[in-house]
């Protein structure tokens, strides 16, 4: 029945992926909205806060998965992966307070790295060092 929709397994995936990861934005659209748009601590606060809920935590863990099968080389894990940090990086940019007046925010590749970063370290179990890194981020940024 599958194969009546889908043409291979990889096509199955890359549709599957790409609908957890839009319910994944939902959730987060719902705890973080665009507006009021916010400085880069604030929003690195609001956003560890959302993925340390138990709600996000399973899309979390795919997403680990993910992107290791992405460091592999595997397809169509890389592809999904990248689009889904592009859609990660464009859903930050509109959240983040410009620098100043008519300019884009320039620090949303910094977040994602960031937050990335800090939930490889939680993923290992260095979840302390992940938290005091987003305090260290968040006070060195206001």
């Amino acid at each position: 029945m599958l194969l009546y929709y889908f043409t291979d397994k990889d096509e199955l995936l890359t549709a599957t992926l790409a609908r957890i990861a839009t319910r994944m934005i939902a959730q987060l659209d719902g705890k973080i909205p665009v507006e009021p748009r916010k400085p880069f601590p604030v929003l690195l606060e609001q956003v560890w806060a959302a993925l340390a809920s138990e709600s996000l935590q399973p899309f979390m863990h795919l997403w680990l998965d993910l992107a290791s099968g992405a460091a592999r080389g595997l397809q169509p894990h890389r592809d999904v992966a990248g689009e889904i940090a592009d859609g990660f990086l464009a859903w930050v940019t509109i959240r983040l307070q410009p620098e100043s007046d008519g300019e884009p925010p320039s620090l949303a590749p910094l977040f994602l790295v960031s937050i990335e970063g800090m939930y490889l370290l939680k993923a290992i179990g260095r979840g302390a060092l992940a938290d005091s890194a987003v305090i260290e981020l968040a006070s060195r940024s206001k």
